[in-house]
């Protein structure tokens, strides 16, 4: 019997991601070479190069964007102070966060505007959750993981809410919101669960293979939270072993000892060619028989940024 490969559905690209991408993709082709990025438009290796060749310029900070020039603000988000530097230096800007970030965005100034004290799920120092925190700074706490619940200091415990990053891990939210209602006994919830669609579908199709495979391997990179997290949520699901990659090239001879089955998976920044190289890789290796585990079907897209939706239109392109 040939070596067996589990590949998870959905996987890779996400609807954010691909609005994201595009963006860049057209701003290019609409303005030319160069237009600049702030920050990695998606956490992917692969994806920033590709763009760079195309003539996309990626800084850290909107002060190294030439006055004048076109700027692409990432899929992780800005803070306000970003649109207001931008604005400063007479930027043009094309706002490519995902809907789902913005989203959570409006939540925060709903929950200013109402004085409440708001608790932030995420990882220190992540990009979208410094977006975030930037719509009001002066409500936010970060609460990066269980330590250091007991020692959150609030104005007025009935009026404490809480909203999170969009792509941690489901289970370990869930945990970190248990815990903070048992400190907090009337914490208020966001309207909606702010985990986005995408980062929650990966993880559960993850959990299905998991418990069936020897080794999991999820293509993404090291920055990419979502992607971090499925190897973290593989491990949890009794995969015998579970690693990140970038490259179908990363994987190593010593994984594939006395190993039957292998999940595979990939991060929501993920485009599929990367997985395609690694299914070759593996085939390489004898795992020949790939069996599709559908978690559910996504049909979720995104709309154009408006500001390059005018532009497209004015120059007779969709």
């Amino acid at each position: 019997m040939s070596k067996r490969i589990l590949l998870a559905a959905p996987r890779g690209y996400c609807a954010g991601v691909d609005r994201a991408v595009v963006a860049v993709e057209k701003a290019l082709d609409l303005y030319g070479a160069p237009v600049y990025v702030r920050k990695q438009i998606v956490h992917n290796k692969h994806v920033v190069a590709s763009l760079e060749a195309r003539g996309a310029i990626f800084v850290e900070e909107t002060s190294e964007v030439p006055v004048g020039a076109t700027v692409v603000f990432s899929a992780h988000g800005v803070s306000p102070a970003v649109h207001e530097e931008a604005a400063q230096r007479s930027l043009k800007t094309i706002d490519a966060t995902c809907p789902l970030v913005t989203k959570v965005h409006h939540e925060v100034k709903r929950f200013a505007e109402e004085d409440l004290d708001i608790l932030l799920i995420g990882h220190e120092g992540h990009e979208e959750v410094e977006g975030t925190a930037g719509e009001a700074p002066d409500h936010i706490q970060l609460v990066d993981g269980l330590d250091g619940i007991d020692a959150l200091q609030v104005r007025d415990e009935s009026k404490v809410a809480w909203l999170s990053q969009t792509t941690l891990s489901v289970d370990e939210t869930l945990q970190t919101v248990a815990a903070l209602k048992k400190r907090f006994p009337n914490l208020i919830d966001p309207p909606s669960d702010d985990i986005c669609y995408a980062t929650q579908n990966r993880q559960v199709a993850i959990k299905q293979i998991a418990p069936n495979s020897d080794l999991v391997l999820v293509v993404g990179s090291t920055n990419s939270s979502n992607s971090v997290r499925l190897v973290e949520v593989s491990k949890e699901y009794g995969a015998k072993a579970a690693y990140l990659i970038d490259y179908a090239a990363e994987v190593k001879d010593e994984w594939f000892e006395g190993v039957e089955t292998i999940g595979v998976s990939s991060g929501a920044s993920v485009p599929e060619i990367l997985v395609d190289d690694l299914l070759k890789e593996l085939a390489r290796r004898g795992f020949t028989d790939i069996e599709t585990v559908t978690a559910m079907e996504e049909h979720l897209l995104f709309a154009m940024p408006p500001e390059l939706r005018k532009d497209l239109k004015a120059a007779g392109k969709k």
